[in-house]
């Protein structure tokens, strides 16, 4: 028999923290924290599964949005206050039958499960079904990790905690908004104003540290994203993050309906392990219409052609990335080759160019953009989301992309904007402009001749 107390080690809620732990404890399956920095949403969530693990034999996941940062994240972390991991707090000893290191995983003696992933590869984990899911930093991870899992935690009585910090208006805003009136959520908002966490003179020495590390615009708004918990501070290093918010403001993302009299120009970022993403476009004189948006894992190149040719779009062109001459896994067939007797013409490849060189044409593409907000809002997220790196050891951004689950949005956009900028821009311009040949595919079939 185990003679131990959950949570052990004596943890207790803090009174800001007993909201969300009484909703817990009376047996709430959805909750939602969005909350400051140092608030204890982990050591909340690792006490749960605790409780839970032992209460009702499964498997139980700690996602943090990539599996590489979990290990540093969760596994080894150490509590200031007590020089303790904060697993072994949450797990003690006398719960576990087995710690495995290298996977960051516990078998508990009656035979539940916990491990530390990433929503990076949720996919990978499929045959492991979880009873509990902590999406820890949830504003940062991929939307998608909830799409898959939310079904399975339906279906056996599972429950879901979502903690995070705001980054942006992106899906995590999206979401919280729509599940805070939704009967049976536990949805809160918790500021520094809100909890009385630290004193004033300790939240204006956090403010000047900011300061000083990001600088003055950069400091004051990861600032405001930490602690005051605004969904409206700029995203720090984002690559589009002003010009999103700029197009909101003006009114240019929301309902833009397909125009049946103009064809369609689709980019595509074709993923191999990652996901495949692509951007549907109508050019109504110099403005983009960005009308839909597909993206799939997981699936086969036949998968996608049919989406297309599914929607009532007459279509134009395909913009396709230089690595679709590559082989397709399995077969060694190019993916050009497969796509276009799958029917996806005319396809056009476009030559290496390097990643810089496609963000200024994104950044000048943007601004000419109406995004449909219904059918692209993963992908509008995803723009807003799309970042610099940082390099922690030496507290500066690099001058190259963070790869997450926005890269593959941000690449097939990449790709639309250098297709349209170099189809726009003449090389040698002739004294006379060629005569305008008329679109080739109107009676030909979805995708034109």
């Amino acid at each position: 028999m185990i003679e131990v107390d959950l949570p052990a080690n004596g943890w207790k809620a803090r009174p800001y923290q007993r909201p969300l732990w009484r909703y817990l404890r009376r047996g709430g399956k959805r909750a939602y924290e969005v909350a400051h920095r140092r608030w204890g949403k982990d050591d909340v969530a690792l006490n749960w599964a605790a409780i839970s693990a032992m209460k009702d034999i499964g498997n139980y996941w700690h996602m943090l949005p990539e599996a590489s940062q979990a290990r540093k994240a969760i596994w080894d972390a150490v509590n200031p206050h007590t020089g303790r991991r904060r697993i072994d707090e949450a797990f003690p000893p006398e719960i576990r039958a087995t710690t495995k290191d290298n996977e960051m995983f516990i078998r508990f003696v009656n035979g539940s499960t916990w491990q530390v992933v990433g929503s990076d590869n949720f996919n990978s984990l499929v045959g492991s079904t979880p009873r509990g899911v902590v999406f820890s930093e949830w504003a940062l991870s991929n939307p998608s990790a909830w799409a898959f899992l939310s079904p399975i935690l339906l279906e056996n009585g599972g429950w879901a905690i979502f903690i995070t910090t705001p980054r942006g208006r992106n899906h995590a805003k999206t979401f919280f908004d729509a599940m805070r009136h939704e009967p049976g959520w536990f949805c809160e908002v918790s500021s520094v104003e809100k909890t009385g966490r630290f004193t004033p003179e300790q939240l204006a020495a956090e403010r000047r540290q900011l300061v000083a590390q990001y600088g003055e615009d950069d400091g004051a708004a990861k600032y405001e994203q930490e602690y005051d918990c605004s969904f409206d501070a700029a995203i720090q290093g984002s690559y589009y993050g002003k010009i999103m918010k700029r197009l909101d403001e003006q009114g240019r993302i929301g309902d833009v309906p397909y125009d049946p009299s103009l064809p369609c120009i689709t980019a595509w970022d074709l993923g191999y392990g990652d996901s495949t993403v692509i951007w549907i476009t109508q050019q109504q004189g110099p403005e983009v219409r960005v009308i839909d948006c597909i993206a799939g894992s997981g699936m086969g190149l036949d998968w996608y052609a049919k989406q297309l040719s599914e929607r009532p779009y007459i279509y134009r062109q395909h913009i396709g990335p230089h690595d679709a001459d590559n082989g397709e896994l399995g077969t060694g067939k190019r993916r050009v080759d497969i796509l276009r007797s799958l029917g996806v013409k005319p396809l056009r490849i476009l030559p290496r160019a390097g990643v810089d060189d496609g963000i200024a044409a994104a950044r000048l593409l943007l601004p000419r953009c109406r995004f449909d907000r219904q059918k692209c809002q993963r992908g509008i997220d995803a723009l807003e989301q799309y970042r610099k790196s940082w390099d922690d050891a030496n507290k500066v951004f690099r001058d190259k992309p963070l790869h997450d689950w926005s890269s593959d949005y941000a690449d097939a956009f990449r790709y639309l904007a250098v297709g349209l900028r170099d189809r726009e821009a003449p090389v040698n311009p002739a004294p006379k402009p060629p005569a305008r040949r008329p679109f080739p595919g109107g009676a030909a079939g979805w995708m034109g001749s």
